[in-house]
């Protein structure tokens, strides 16, 4: 299972390369408080509290099921995401 850490660390990631990317627009419109959180819990903006914790986890979550990958695998970054999801092709 993904650790809540790289959970925020790839959402960030996101965030921040991916959001101006058509394929990701929809996402990124629908995950508007989830994603920029997890780039403010990574970068110690914020502090973590248990509503910023669900909107995190749901975020991944919903990236999970749109990249096609299951939710109880470990991943430490966005590209073994893309990667994982393009090998399931």
């Amino acid at each position: 299972m993904t650790s809540f850490e790289n959970k925020c660390k790839i959402l960030a990631d996101l965030w921040m390369n991916y959001r101006d990317d058509e394929e990701f627009e929809d996402f990124c419109d629908y995950n508007d408080i989830g994603l920029p959180l997890a780039y403010f819990v990574t970068s110690e903006l914020v502090e973590l509290n248990g509503p910023a914790e669900i909107y995190i986890s749901e975020t991944f979550d919903l990236l999970c099921a749109a990249l096609g990958l299951p939710l109880n695998a470990a991943y430490d970054g966005l590209e073994l995401m893309f990667e994982v999801s393009r090998m399931q092709e």
